[in-house]
């Protein structure tokens, strides 16, 4: 953890939906595992999930799935927190479809930790923050780009 509360930086959480039961294969595991290497992020908890055809929810911990599953991943067991509590987990498996598997991901942005901390010896306080959306993002540079080339030549700004 963080030498200290006020070091700490932003946290943040995701849930990843695979199809079928294998969590990507490890796939995902060696990026994750670069990230934390260059001190970028750590990894604060981390909780599988399968979702069975009828909807019967299986929970996993790292230590309880093998390599194969989970690839380089497992250089984080000794370091979680275990943030998220039972019912937390309860209420994120509700995102999962029947048959699909997840993984729960927890993590300090270590980058942003200096300035989180600048923040707060000034007396400023995080009132608000979201996250906007790849898709929503992609789409709106695809609309730009969409309308730029149906601009005529002549009816560009400062033409």
């Amino acid at each position: 953890m963080a030498d200290s509360l006020d070091e700490l930086g932003p946290v943040d959480w995701l849930v990843v939906e695979f199809p079928g039961p294998d969590f990507g294969n490890g796939q995902i595991a060696p990026f994750l595992d670069d990230l934390v290497k260059r001190e970028l992020i750590r990894v604060l908890d981390m909780v599988f999930l399968r979702k069975t055809e009828d909807g019967t929810l299986e929970t996993a911990e790292i230590s309880d799935l093998d390599e194969s599953q989970l690839g380089e991943v497992r250089m984080a067991e000794a370091e979680l927190a275990m943030v998220l509590s039972e019912q937390d987990v309860m209420d994120l498996a509700e995102t999962i479809e029947p048959g699909h598997s997840a993984a729960v991901l927890v993590w300090e942005n270590q980058w942003a930790a200096p300035f989180g901390s600048a923040i707060r010896k000034a007396g400023g306080q995080l009132v608000a923050s979201g996250r906007i959306p790849t898709q929503a993002v992609i789409a709106a540079f695809q609309a730009d780009a969409e309308a730029e080339a149906q601009t005529p030549e002549g009816m560009k700004e400062g033409a």
